[in-house]
């Protein structure tokens, strides 16, 4: 904040002087800038005429679209088991490699910082970057449509998230009970079961449960693209038009969603 004398001897606060208000309007100027540039970018690229159609198509498929066809129920139980199986296993297999990637990328417990440990961060970054859809479709080129492509698509993804989570917990564990335990006398494995362990578990387990809660969402959409799940009951009812079974899809979607959080709360509210 700078402070100004007056003639009359009094001070003036303000809370920036001249140049930094400047550069304060220049920031926005180019931020308006930037913005004006990238809105001409997307004006040029984009169909006015069915944008300003859209109203009165989306309530012509709202209409359509209701009721439900409660009917189709009976076909989309096994879908939704398979939407749920998916999530849960591709979460199970996710924990299962990410657990020792994320000792291995820690660098308080990798056996190299300059060799293991950078391998190790590169799975987690490379499983990061690449969206579940992007994988699910690669599978599918690769192993053929169903369930399995879907739960490795969702393994894969989920395998950066858990690492990347837990390895910053590793790094954040309280030093203390490391040292009173290698006073003892105990080996490395001793260090890690008794004194790393237990102080990471409450957040292993939280992000265990939100992962999985994620996956459930992400399970959804993936039969879409041909990985299984009630997504595929979605795209066969939209290629036939066939609105009212895609309100009920996206119904049961819905419910799934609200479920696998309430489920999620709860649990990590019990753990934490």
């Amino acid at each position: 904040m700078a402070v100004f004398t007056s003639q009359a001897g009094s001070k003036i606060w303000q809370r920036r002087d001249r140049n930094a208000q400047l550069l304060v309007w220049a920031g926005w100027m180019a931020g308006i800038m930037v913005f004006m540039y990238c809105w001409q970018q997307i004006s040029r690229a984009t169909t006015w005429v069915f944008v300003m159609d859209a109203p009165r198509i989306a309530d012509d498929i709202l209409t359509r679209a209701l009721p439900p066809r409660w009917s189709y129920m009976e076909q989309l139980w096994w879908p939704v088991w398979d939407t749920i199986n998916i999530a849960t296993i591709g979460t199970a297999i996710s924990i299962i490699i990410a657990v020792p990637i994320a000792f291995l990328a820690a660098s308080n417990t990798t056996p190299s910082k300059y060799f293991i440990r950078p391998v190790a961060l590169f799975i987690i970054v490379g499983s990061r970057s690449i969206n579940s859809i992007i994988w699910a479709l690669l599978l599918v080129t690769i192993i053929g449509p169903g369930v399995l492509a879907g739960t490795i698509a969702i393994a894969l993804r989920s395998i950066g998230f858990v690492a990347k989570l837990l390895y910053e917990a590793i790094e954040e564990i309280d030093r203390n009970q490391i040292e009173a335990i290698t006073a003892t006398g105990a080996s490395r494995w001793q260090e890690i079961a008794y004194g790393i362990v237990p102080q990471i578990m409450p957040t292993f387990a939280g992000i265990s449960v939100f992962r999985w809660d994620i996956n459930i969402r992400e399970s959804t959409v993936l039969g879409y693209v041909g990985a299984g799940g009630i997504g595929m009951q979605l795209q066969a009812s939209m290629n036939v038009l066939a609105w009212p079974q895609v309100a009920l899809i996206l119904l049961v979607i819905l419910v799934a969603v609200v479920i696998s959080e309430w489920v999620s709360a709860k649990v990590r509210g019990a753990i934490i």
